[in-house]
């Protein structure tokens, strides 16, 4: 039984409200012991296999990311579990939730089971969604009790929306019986006649139709007054636009049990990057105006939007190299979230680094009632080891296998330096 110490690290935990030097003690997968230096404590090097110096480090909660796409089964050419595992693995993150948009769809038992076996042979803990519609057609309803019962920990047609009203009832009816959070992927098909692109700017300088605001803010506000008395906890996925964020907000206040994700692309670039990087920016929902940027901070600011989730989509350069209405969506980003939150958030005074922790950590990890994003003594030894102002450049070297993002070649400032699940070390940054 290996015993692992992390001495002189400066130990920041949102969910004990913890800001302070210490010294962890790391055994059999837990946290064994924390030594609080101004309380004069501290621990005997001599008697760990292994110590780590963290002097001029932060020690966080391991990242907790809930919307990540794997690709497995099904699209293994983009990505798969294990290369998903490791890219997360070096951006800090120690446990993901898969979204259910493979193929088949994790609408069975089957695939659910499938997709569960090759999440446990990894070293991060990865959970997954279920499918709320059968095969993501928005017409028939899944077992979603049976899945829950299997392993699943979330509803969501992630990629898709569901249009269906009285569908959509039942799902909230359903999940809220299990406990379980419905994810909503909130773009209208009925207002898009070319997708990825922000109607306006964007989609004159191609010459396109484009994805309108309203896409996203009418379809929000429709869901958000179906989810009214059915007592389901929603996950606003991806949040894109100012009267989106201005919808959630109200939701809260009126008492929903609503929340919602910000990317790290949407609270960075705006719908000029597409039409700079072309199909490396081309998502769903799509970059927006700058106004809408500083929407989704201020939501990040006041609480309206609860945690950043990556949305970590990969595709191969082949796919990504077609025209701009013809290639897929998304882009990978769980090795530059933490980056782009120190750069984009914290470095311009947006956020401290304890709100970004908690956004990345406590947050999304409440929603879907994990067991992880908080340090504790018998708690999980899920940790990650931060440099603060360690400044570096985006390279093509991921370990995704695939390549499909904007920030190539961008200066970023804060870096992970080791990742630690289950109290094993499963990433370590060895260039310095």
């Amino acid at each position: 039984m290996s015993r692992l110490l992390i001495k002189n690290g400066t130990l920041i935990d949102p969910k004990s409200g913890t800001n302070e030097k210490a010294d962890l003690v790391i055994c059999d997968g837990k946290v064994e012991k924390i030594f609080y230096r101004t309380a004069g404590d501290g621990a005997d090097p001599e008697t760990f296999d292994e110590v780590m110096d963290a002097a001029g480090l932060i020690v966080s909660p391991g990242f907790v990311d809930v919307h990540v796409h794997f690709r497995d089964p099904g699209f293994t050419e983009k990505e798969d579990i294990h290369t998903g595992a490791a890219s997360a693995a070096k951006g800090g993150y120690t446990s993901v939730v898969m979204m259910g948009n493979t193929k088949p769809c994790c609408d069975n038992i089957e695939t659910l089971e499938y997709m569960k076996k090759k999440a446990s042979e990894e070293d991060i803990h990865i959970y997954v969604t279920c499918n709320a519609s059968m095969g993501m057609k928005g017409r028939e309803i899944t077992d979603i009790a049976s899945l829950h019962k299997t392993g699943a920990v979330g509803v969501t047609d992630d990629g898709l929306p569901i249009t269906d009203h009285g569908l959509l009832t039942q799902v909230f009816l359903k999940a809220a019986a299990c406990g379980i959070p419905v994810s909503l992927h909130e773009e209208d098909p009925s207002m898009i006649s070319d997708n990825g692109v922000n109607k306006g700017r964007a989609s004159e300088y191609f010459g396109i139709g484009g994805s309108p605001a309203e896409a996203e803010y009418t379809l929000i506000r429709r869901d958000l007054e179906l989810a009214k008395g059915t007592g389901a906890c929603i996950d606003i996925q991806h949040i894109s636009t100012a009267e989106g964020v201005d919808a959630v907000r109200m939701a809260k206040k009126n008492g929903l049990n609503v929340h919602a994700e910000a990317t790290p692309h949407h609270f960075t670039l705006t719908e000029d990057a597409v039409m700079e990087k072309g199909t490396m920016a081309r998502m769903n929902p799509p970059l927006r105006t700058e106004n809408d940027r500083l929407a989704i901070i201020k939501g990040l600011q006041d609480g309206t939007i609860d945690m950043i989730a990556t949305d970590h989509a990969p595709h191969t350069s082949e796919e990504k190299a077609r025209d701009i209405t013809k290639a897929p969506s998304g882009i990978i980003g769980l090795e530059t979230a933490l980056g782009l939150g120190i750069t984009e958030l914290v470095k311009k005074g947006y956020l401290s680094m304890e709100d970004l922790i908690r956004l990345m950590t406590t947050g999304p990890a409440s929603v879907y009632n994990l067991d992880a994003g908080y340090i504790a003594e018998g708690g999980p030894a899920d940790i990650t080891l931060i440099d603060p102002e360690k400044e570096w450049v985006v390279e093509d070297d991921f370990a995704s296998k695939a390549h499909n993002t904007p920030f190539i070649g961008r200066k970023l400032t804060g870096k992970v330096c080791c990742t630690i699940a289950s109290g094993k070390i499963v990433y370590r940054n060895n260039e310095d």
